[in-house]
């Protein structure tokens, strides 16, 4: 006999058909889902590096704290507001 490692399974195996009637009945489907292979198509991320003036960092910090987000999602923030305005 050969030795075979099987992969954990992630989500639970069910038909196509019952998992829209779950779904159809507000059923929670999350056991029947593999997130590890999900993707927002037109959303990747790529890293950049941004030097920003220590007086500038604080008043973002200052700001992210009142708002309770992290530094980085409040630049995202601003940045995607600037670029929405006519």
């Amino acid at each position: 006999m050969r030795g075979t490692t099987k992969r954990p399974r992630t989500a639970k195996t069910i038909t196509a058909r019952a998992f829209d009637a779950l779904a159809d009945s507000g059923a929670d489907v999350t056991p029947y889902l593999d997130w590890s292979k999900a993707r927002r198509p037109g959303r990747e991320v790529q890293r950049v590096n941004v030097d920003f003036p220590v007086d500038l960092l604080r008043e973002i910090d200052q700001e992210a704290r009142r708002l309770g987000v992290t530094r980085q999602a409040f630049i995202k923030i601003r940045l995607a507001d600037s670029l929405q305005q006519p």
